[in-house]
């Protein structure tokens, strides 16, 4: 992602009240194809040299105001989801975004640029737990006979893809927490050739999500990636861990927007069964745990010896001791997960297309 638009501000913004005819000549000087057009210092809608000119095609007027014309449904970044840019670009096709703060004020223009700069595959070389101790009941029956962490994907064990991408920026040392069925899994990677190395703790019961981190204590005196062994989470990592150091957090857990569209007309009514407002067919914007984190190995003396837990129950812990936790935004297209039949379809599907 590159920006163009520093020292060109007044080059790119019309004020609503400017007709086609000037804004034309705006995008004109500009050579960059748009222009964002403002109530003062709100960004109000977007207008490309494309849209003028289907707009003059069905017969419209040089001297309309451009508020009428300007494409109000656009995308957008907060000044903290800037690392969403490009994911939205290459799912939208599009090749600029606006950064805006909280009052939709301009902050910054995001551009496409190639393909190499997509991750910086910087090498972090931070250690990588797997949590795969558990049953997958809901991938039953497949998890009868295989263990979650062997099912295929693409060719591989999701395992083997998880420990690929991060071995991109450099994880050699991969932890792989497991239970059920662990001869199984342990045997198989026996036979394997990797490139990381990998070291097998083995859960004495079963011990949720979190418990099992406890055979950790002394084994690991670094920052640590921790993902549950059924997602696939595609962003850059070295980024992960950016975000994490500024935050000083002690977990940081990676959460994808995800927009849910209501398919009914909601209505918001009073005590007295009046009607107050009315929604048709509303969106609800909200974040999901991705079950991927970046953790500080001080987290580890939170874990109760010998006892059950899952790991949002320790980020509690954490939160009630007064430690940083925060998040890390994503867009949901980067997240995959395997957890239930229809999902790994889903996972298997997009990997293939991809």
């Amino acid at each position: 992602m590159r920006d163009r638009y520093m020292g060109k501000r007044d080059s790119i913004l019309v004020d609503k009240s400017y007709s086609l005819k000037e804004t034309m000549t705006m995008i004109n000087a500009n050579s960059m194809g748009f222009a964002l057009v403002c109530d003062g210092g709100k960004l109000l809608g977007i207008v490309t040299d494309g849209d003028i000119r289907r707009y003059l095609l069905g017969g419209g007027s040089l001297m309309e105001s451009i508020d009428n014309i300007a494409n109000r449904e656009f995308f957008f970044v907060g000044e903290n989801e800037r690392h969403l840019a490009r994911t939205i670009m290459e799912r939208e096709k599009i090749t600029v975004i606006p950064v805006v703060n909280e009052r939709r004020e301009l902050v910054d223009i995001l551009f496409d640029k190639p393909d190499s700069d997509k991750a910086s595959g910087e090498k972090i070389n931070l250690p990588l737990v797997i949590m795969a101790g558990g049953k997958g009941t809901r991938l039953w029956p497949y998890t009868n006979i295989l263990p979650k962490p062997l099912i295929p994907i693409d060719g591989i064990t999701i395992t083997e893809q998880i420990m690929n991408r991060f071995a991109k920026y450099g994880c050699k040392d991969v932890f792989i927490i497991v239970n059920y069925m662990k001869d199984f899994i342990k045997a198989y990677f026996k036979e394997k050739s990797v490139k990381q190395t990998i070291h097998f703790i083995e859960e004495e019961c079963f011990l949720g999500t979190g418990g099992g981190l406890q055979y950790l204590n002394g084994l690991i005196d670094a920052p640590f990636f921790l993902t549950n062994c059924d997602v696939l989470v595609d962003c850059d990592y070295a980024q992960i861990l950016e975000a994490h150091k500024e935050q000083e957090n002690i977990v940081t857990m990676v959460c994808a927007k995800k927009n849910l569209v209501i398919p009914y007309g909601t209505v918001e009514v009073s005590k007295d069964c009046r009607i107050l407002s009315m929604k048709e067919k509303p969106a609800v914007e909200y974040n999901i745990n991705t079950g991927v984190y970046l953790v500080e190995p001080e987290l580890l003396r939170l874990i109760p010896k010998n006892q059950g837990i899952h790991f949002p129950q320790l980020i509690e812990r954490a939160m009630e001791a007064s430690h940083k936790v925060g998040t890390y935004l994503i867009d949901e297209s980067q997240w995959m997960d395997m957890g239930q039949l229809e999902e790994l379809e889903q996972m298997k599907y997009k990997l293939e297309k991809f």
